[in-house]
């Protein structure tokens, strides 16, 4: 209802998203309210995320995560904890949500990735889905001036990481890193796409799209 009032949104892009899992949801992160947003459209498949340590500190975030099965992560350091929560999850044919970037971009503009939505495509080798959006940075203000808000969805190409063994090491893992930024890009406008707006340079070595 929220969604239906404030913003206007082409919601038949998440029919690109399959009915049942596995599947990593690759995502950008520039406000807290994309998670209320891929629950609301998302929520007839079993899907999960993960999520900052910090928002269990709250009662009622705490009580939100809960619900929606996320997982709690301790940034700034390996989480082995989560990894293995994730891989779990991932294991029983659920979709598990990442924010690429892990943290949220102040400005809207995609930011340099983190390595764990690699190593988990990589050790499970299920397919990533890019699931961008862009325009929910303005709702607080289009509120204000009583107007709704345009809010772009877009899903990309899917692709699977391939590693020979599974096992990436740390110069792999920080390409694949790079390859799976650029395809978040591709699916971005192009004000969005940050330090990965030249698509020419998207490099797909490690990268196999599913169909081909």
């Amino acid at each position: 209802m929220l969604f239906t009032l404030t913003c206007k949104i082409d919601t038949h892009e998440f029919d690109k998203i399959p009915a049942e899992g596995p599947g990593i949801l690759l995502s950008n992160h520039t406000t807290n309210l994309e998670g209320p947003l891929y629950y609301v459209y998302l929520r007839s498949r079993k899907a999960t995320a993960l999520g900052k340590q910090e928002l269990w500190k709250n009662p009622f975030t705490r009580m939100v995560m809960k619900a929606w099965n996320i997982i709690p992560v301790h940034r700034g350091r390996v989480d082995t904890t989560a990894m293995k929560k994730a891989m779990e999850r991932l294991d029983q044919g659920w979709f598990l949500g990442v924010a690429a970037e892990g943290t949220r971009s102040k400005t809207g503009a995609l930011r340099s990735g983190r390595p764990g939505a690699a190593m988990l495509a990589a050790r499970k080798h299920v397919p990533v889905y890019p699931l961008v959006h862009w325009g929910l940075m303005d709702i607080g203000k289009n509120i204000r001036r009583f107007k709704r808000t345009q809010v772009g969805v877009k899903v990309g190409k899917p692709f699977y990481v391939e590693v020979p063994d599974g096992h990436p090491n740390r110069e792999q893992l920080k390409e694949i890193t790079n390859q799976m930024m650029y395809q978040l890009a591709a699916a971005l406008p192009e004000r969005y796409r940050g330090p990965f707006s030249d698509l020419s340079q998207a490099p797909v070595t490690y990268l196999r799209f599913v169909g081909e």
